[in-house]
């Protein structure tokens, strides 16, 4: 039948990927947002560093869940046909509980903010989630 590629992931399959991580956030459940990720995974933030590897996803997860509550609406997944790239736009809502360094104090202001995530994906998992959203509109509703 020919070279097919080496970690073969239909659309379906993706789009089911990403609407768990999706589902996972929105529980606040870290740990299947983990689980969800391959080995060398890499978190590109929006106006920072690359993370490299789980367990600094597990750390950036930790410090987003004492600085911030947040639920997720309005979610479109898309992918390509091969499973390989997947997007999502979705709404923030929020409410901004601790300081974080280099931001404005934190008074409990809520904050609904439009993001978008690139994936891409290997052998059924997420090898890198890369995230944008407009930081000064999030900064103008905050202060």
């Amino acid at each position: 039948m020919g070279d097919q590629m080496e970690d073969p992931m239909p659309r379906a399959a993706a789009l089911a990927v990403i609407s768990a991580y999706y589902d996972a956030f929105n529980r606040g459940d870290t740990s299947a947002m983990e689980a969800l990720l391959t080995e060398d995974f890499e978190h590109h933030v929006n106006e920072g560093d690359i993370r490299r590897g789980i367990e600094k996803f597990r750390d950036f997860n930790a410090h987003m869940t004492r600085c911030y509550r947040e639920k997720l609406t309005d979610i479109v997944v898309m992918a390509n046909d091969a499973g390989s790239r997947a997007a999502a736009e979705f709404t923030v809502h929020g409410s901004y509980i601790a300081t974080d360094d280099g931001l404005p104090e934190a008074r409990g202001q809520s904050y609904i903010l439009p993001a978008g995530t690139f994936f891409t994906l290997r052998g059924n998992r997420i090898q890198r989630v890369t995230t944008y959203y407009n930081l000064a509109d999030w900064i103008r509703q905050v202060r």
